[in-house]
């Protein structure tokens, strides 16, 4: 059984890819951002025994994008046309890792977002985000 933090509830939408590397989990947080989540296993780390690379780049553009289909009402979709990620630390199998997203801007065919990937008060990884509205 997997200890989840108060307050996460599992990922309300789902893909095959994010069925492959989950489970996910999100909540808002206190300015009603959205927060996803997921536990580190052996499956997500690197030969050196640290999550992968690919793994955060996928956690962040996850985030950032259901912050950014969710900020509108109706949620509407959005295609990620520019992800940026900066690592500044490492996640290590059976850390909870979390990405606290902020919507920046949203315009009328364009939208900005930034994340912060942490476990626990370490940052692992910086992001932002472009989004096109179909």
């Amino acid at each position: 059984m997997m200890n989840v933090p108060e307050g996460f509830q599992p990922l309300f939408r789902s893909s095959p890819l994010l069925d492959l590397l989950g489970p996910f989990f999100c909540r808002q947080d206190a300015q009603r951002q959205l927060v996803v989540a997921l536990r580190i296993d052996e499956k997500h780390c690197n030969h050196g025994g640290t999550a992968h690379g690919g793994l955060l780049s996928t956690l962040a553009d996850v985030g950032l994008g259901y912050a950014m289909a969710f900020s509108r009402e109706p949620p509407q979709p959005m295609v990620t046309v520019g992800l940026r990620l900066d690592f500044c630390g490492v996640a290590r199998v059976g850390d909870w890792l979390e990405v606290h997203t902020r919507v920046d801007k949203l315009g009328q065919r364009m939208a900005f977002a930034s994340a912060r990937l942490h476990s626990g008060e370490r940052l692992v990884a910086s992001a932002s985000g472009v989004f096109h509205l179909p």
